[in-house]
């Protein structure tokens, strides 16, 4: 009997969790092979798949930049969340004194501020920019305070706004800057994820645009400059960007046959090299559609280890489960690794369904997602109780 009690001591004290490795994919190639494939223009430049955000291909993409009207894809979702579409903007002096590019709206005129989206996102007019951070935040510090605001929610830790139309400013806060990565989780925000996308995607995608001002004495139409919309089949949404610190800029993004890419671009060549962004960003696209698809990563049908029970009734091991289902947008040049996390032993009691486990998913190496391993079976644990009813059971021969 001590020496049962020293080795059931031995084995809680022992009951370290263990790791199986299971290795789904396995194949020669990784992610480092593909800086050497892709020759870009670009400083700095990212894939992401516009579903999950993971990261497909990258450059420097860590590194905070400058990003020019790149910039007002932001200040367009933002608006677009804080105003309702008929409210009026009354172009204040500080606005209308904006540099090119420009409507050339002077100072008490009033607009319709969903007209102003569309001079904002189809020609990146700067005095619009500057209107309507003024309407929707107060002052265009109050807007770009909202900006960060909204930055900060959607976690981004390298990107820090000043302006709302991309100007190079600097403050003593830090310089009006993100990176290509942060860059493309914004855009994959505004079409994907935001309450308001379908707005975003119908003015980015809009190709001409004609209004008045409220008087009706002044009228316009805008044209869409992003022409990356005619360039691949399937070209969903964009913005350009150019300023003296930032070079030429762009964020795009496409959806074919049930994918979603999304690329981002700083410091992609200086005058006179203004299609090198198109020429990247053309690259990626079709690096995206050549080497991705969905594959079913995992789901409940896997089979997760068993686990030795001591002290329970009846039962010694259990069987155990998860509840999860990945499916995921990955290249054959990927490895994807599942590490199953389980106690060697539990003492019971041992509830249906109790958390008793983790499974975590790699991909290259890199942690990707983790979900819970549940007991399938509940344990009672071996009492006073019990074991007088089995001990008289045995004696006397009961069944």
């Amino acid at each position: 009997m001590l020496a049962e009690m020293i080795m059931r001591v031995k084995k809680i004290i022992y009951s370290f969790f263990i790791i199986t490795a299971v290795v789904l994919s396995s194949f020669a190639g990784n992610k480092e092979v593909y800086a050497s494939d892709l020759s870009l223009y670009a400083l700095s430049a990212v894939l992401i798949d516009g579903d999950s955000g993971r990261i497909l291909f990258e450059k420097n993409a860590f590194e905070k930049r400058p990003m020019a009207s790149t910039t007002k894809i932001m200040t367009l979702i933002v608006a677009l969340e804080n105003t309702s579409d008929d409210e009026i903007v009354e172009v204040s002096s500080y606005a209308s004194k904006m540099p090119d590019v420009q409507l050339n709206i002077n100072e008490g005129e009033k607009y319709r501020i969903y007209d102003l989206y569309y001079s904002l996102m189809l020609e990146s007019h700067n005095d619009t920019a500057c209107a309507i951070a003024e309407h929707v935040g107060g002052s265009v510090q109050g807007f770009a305070d909202m900006m960060n605001e909204k930055a900060a929610e959607l976690g981004l830790e390298n990107t820090y706004f000043i302006t709302p139309n991309g100007l190079d400013a600097k403050d003593e806060n830090g310089v009006h800057s993100t990176t290509a990565a942060e860059l493309a989780q914004i855009m994959k925000y505004c079409v994907m994820d935001s309450p308001k996308n379908e707005e975003f995607l119908k003015i980015t995608q809009t190709r001409s645009h004609s209004f008045t001002d409220i008087s009706g004495s002044r009228s316009f139409t805008v044209s869409n400059k992003n022409k990356f919309l005619d360039m691949m089949e399937g070209a969903i949404s964009g913005k350009t960007g150019f300023t003296c610190d930032a070079g030429y800029c762009y964020v795009g993004a496409l959806e074919r046959d049930g994918k979603t890419f999304i690329v981002a671009l700083l410091g992609c060549g200086w005058p006179n090299n203004k299609n090198y962004k198109w020429s990247d960003t053309k690259k990626l696209m079709q690096y995206g559609i050549d080497n991705y698809s969905y594959r079913k990563i995992i789901d409940s049908t896997y089979k997760t280890g068993d686990i030795e029970i001591t002290d329970g009734i009846e039962k010694d091991r259990i069987s155990t489960y998860i509840d999860y289902d990945l499916e995921l947008l990955i290249s054959e040049n990927e490895d994807v690794e599942i590490i199953e996390t389980l106690p060697h032993t539990l003492e019971a009691p041992v509830t249906e369904g109790e958390k008793v486990g983790t499974l975590e998913i790699y991909i290259n190496g890199h942690p990707y997602a983790k979900t819970y391993i549940y007991a399938s079976e509940g344990v009672k644990r071996i009492d006073f109780k019990y074991f007088l009813k089995y001990t008289i059971k045995s004696y006397f021969l009961i069944e």
